[in-house]
C-alpha cells in the first residue's frame, strides 16, 4: 500500500445500497467517481500519476451560509468561484434529492443537472442550479461592493427560495472563504480517461487532494472498476478514510471566530 500503510478492509456496498445507487443513476444525468488521498501520500500520488502543478489552474471558492450551517442542514450548498483568467461561476445545490420527486419545471431547466456522485464506500445525488458569472463580480460580492444575490441567476434565486429556510435571504448570508484550488484535468497514459485532480488548500494548512473522472450513468460501474484498477496499479489507497471537500470547508470556517 502506498505510504507504508496496513492493509485496510475495503469499504463494500450492501446489496440494499447497490439497489439505491442504481435507481439513482436512472434519473440521472452524469456519475462523477471521487477519491481523496490521504495527505501522506499526496505527493507520492502527484509524482505516480504525472501531475504538473504549474499546467494547473488556480480557483478561488466561497460559500454562503450561516454561521451554524443553516442552510447545510437543510441540504443546500451556496458557492461562487472565481477562476484565474476571469471567468467564474455560482451553484445552489441541493442534495441528496431523490430525482423522480424534482419538480418538472427544475428538471427541464437547461441550468439544471443532476448527477450521482460515489466515491470509496458512499455516494449522494445531488441536483445542481448553475451559473456564470465574471470573477470581478464575485471579487466585488465578497468585498461588500455588490449584494451576494446579484452572483446569482434568477433561476437560482427561484431555486434558493423554494429549498431555504424562509428567513434565510441570499443577502442574509455570511461569506465563508476563501478556499484556494489547484485544478488540473489529464489523460494518464494507461487510463485513456480524463482525470480530475483537485488540490484544496484550506487557511488552516490542511489540504485535500480528490481525483475524480466523469462518466454516463450506464457506463459507471465499468468505468469504477477501472479507475480502482488503473489507481491501485498506482499505489493509491482507496480504501483509506474518504473526505468531502464541501464538508471539510463548511466545518472550518463554521468553527472560525
Amino acid at each position: 500500500m502506498a505510504g507504508g500503510h496496513e492493509k485496510r478492509q475495503r469499504k463494500v456496498l450492501s446489496d440494499e445500497e447497490l439497489g439505491r445507487i442504481l435507481s439513482l443513476m436512472k434519473g440521472a444525468d452524469s456519475v462523477e467517481l471521487k477519491a481523496t488521498v490521504p495527505a501522506v501520500d499526496q505527493r507520492s500520488a502527484v509524482d505516480a500519476l504525472g501531475l504538473d502543478a504549474i499546467e494547473a489552474q488556480i480557483r478561488q471558492v466561497f460559500f454562503f451560509d450561516t454561521p451554524d450551517l443553516a442552510l447545510d442542514a437543510a441540504g443546500l450548498v451556496v458557492r461562487a468561484r472565481r477562476v484565474q483568467g476571469g471567468s467564474g461561476d455560482s451553484v445552489v445545490k441541493l442534495r441528496p434529492v431523490e430525482p423522480t420527486e424534482l419538480p418538472k419545471r427544475i428538471r427541464q431547466s437547461d441550468a439544471f443537472t443532476v448527477e450521482v456522485d460515489a466515491m470509496p464506500g458512499g455516494f449522494v445525488c445531488s441536483g445542481s442550479m448553475k451559473g456564470a458569472v465574471d470573477a470581478a463580480d464575485v471579487r466585488d460580492a465578497v468585498r461588500g461592493g455588490r449584494p451576494v444575490r446579484k452572483l446569482f441567476s434568477k433561476q437560482q434565486r427561484a431555486f434558493y427560495d423554494e429549498y431555504a429556510p424562509d428567513v434565510l435571504g441570499l443577502d442574509d448570508l455570511t461569506i465563508l472563504g476563501p478556499i484556494f484550488v489547484l485544478k488540473l484535468k489529464s489523460t494518464p497514459k494507461g487510463f485513456g480517461r480524463k482525470l480530475t485532480a483537485e488540490m484544496w488548500l484550506f487557511p488552516d494548512n490542511s489540504r485535500i487532494l480528490e481525483l475524480s473522472t466523469k462518466c454516463p450513468p450506464s457506463e459507471a460501474f465499468e468505468v469504477a472498476a477501472e479507475t480502482r484498477a488503473f489507481l491501485g496499479a498506482k499505489g493509491i489507497d482507496l480504501d483509506a478514510e474518504q473526505q468531502t471537500k464541501t464538508r471539510t470547508a463548511l466545518e472550518l470556517f463554521a468553527a472560525a471566530p
